[in-house]
């Protein structure tokens, strides 16, 4: 249903033009998406994990039009998304829920404005009395009560203004939605509830996910393959399980030692040392090699290509 292609997001972070003219200062260029290839089957859930910064929230927006990409493609059954995002019906196929449910709702609106926007803007019902049904509808499908439709998002906990999140994303009839880390706002509890329910509705209506998170633990319970994201680029993509059981790239085992497990008490575990480095001036070479313990000469030099599922010149050579 969505593939990407080579697809890349810059973003000029340079100073003013007089300024840099005066100081004699380059344009400074962060590249937020760098080269992100990957394709979701239509009802499947496809994860994009890695630390904060390395430009998962930004290929979100990329796949549904809001950000325009610098190069590359968003191809969506097919078509060009940069050229067809104009027409209604694509926009009403692809929604998105995003990650702070305090912010994302508006705070002047009741619940039932709320959820009923995307029908009204695409026309989709447009009777009055139908629409108060098919509000009604979509608050009992996501857990709420019709009543709740009179109240405003501040009557609301945490996990049911994700709730209601969940409901105004349905409104519009999708097929695609992005999930931009849905449940990291949430208390553990609540979290699993709205995984729950989003699995729940993928299994009912056959709906197709991008599910953007930095908790691995969160996306082993939703997702059917994971691509693991650093600096910008996709640096291993697997089938879930293959993922958790088999990590290949060092970065990804990094990860997974992250993960809390009662089991692994008293194991030694080595961190990931370093610090992320800038998006603006990268490494040369791999982006992982300034923390990597099997980096070389190669890594230090080239950039490694995508081989069998994993970007990684020691996983090819062997040296892992």
């Amino acid at each position: 249903m969505i593939a990407a292609k080579e697809l890349a997001r810059h973003f000029d972070v340079s100073k003013p033009w007089l300024q840099r003219t005066l100081a004699r200062e380059p344009k400074r260029i962060l590249r937020a998406v760098d080269g992100v290839t990957f394709d979701i089957p239509k009802g499947t859930t496809l994860s994009l994990v890695g630390e904060s910064g390395c430009g998962k929230s930004t290929v979100a927006r990329l796949v549904v039009g809001l950000y325009p990409p610098t190069a590359g493609q968003v191809l969506f059954e097919g078509k060009d998304l940069a050229a067809a995002r104009a027409q209604p019906e694509m926009r009403r196929r692809m929604q998105m829920i995003f990650q702070d449910p305090y912010a994302s709702l508006n705070p002047r609106w009741r619940v039932h404005d709320i959820v009923a926007e995307p029908i009204r803007a695409f026309n989709l019902v447009p009777d009055p009395a139908a629409q108060r049904e098919r509000v009604a509808e979509l608050l009992r499908q996501v857990g709420l009560s019709p009543l709740d439709g009179g109240k405003y998002p501040h009557e609301f906990s945490g996990g049911q203004r994700q709730r209601i999140s969940v409901a105004r994303a349905l409104s519009s009839n999708p097929e695609f939605l992005v999930c931009d880390e849905p449940t990291s706002a949430l208390d553990v509890s609540v979290q699993a509830q709205i995984l729950n329910l989003m699995k729940q509705l993928q299994r009912d209506l056959g709906l197709t996910f991008l599910f953007i998170s930095h908790n691995l633990a969160v996306v082993r319970q939703v997702s059917d393959r994971i691509g693991v994201m650093y600096l910008g680029r996709i640096v291993e993509l697997a089938q879930s399980e293959n993922l958790f059981l088999r990590p290949r790239h060092p970065y990804t085992r990094a990860l997974m030692e992250a993960i809390p497990d009662l089991e692994m008490t008293g194991r030694s575990r080595t961190p990931v040392g370093g610090e992320v480095p800038s998006p603006i001036s990268p490494p040369s070479g791999c982006a992982f090699h300034p923390r990597c313990p099997l980096a070389n000469d190669r890594c230090r030099a080239e950039a490694p290509a995508m081989l069998d599922g994993v970007a990684c010149h020691a996983v090819q050579e062997g040296r892992d």
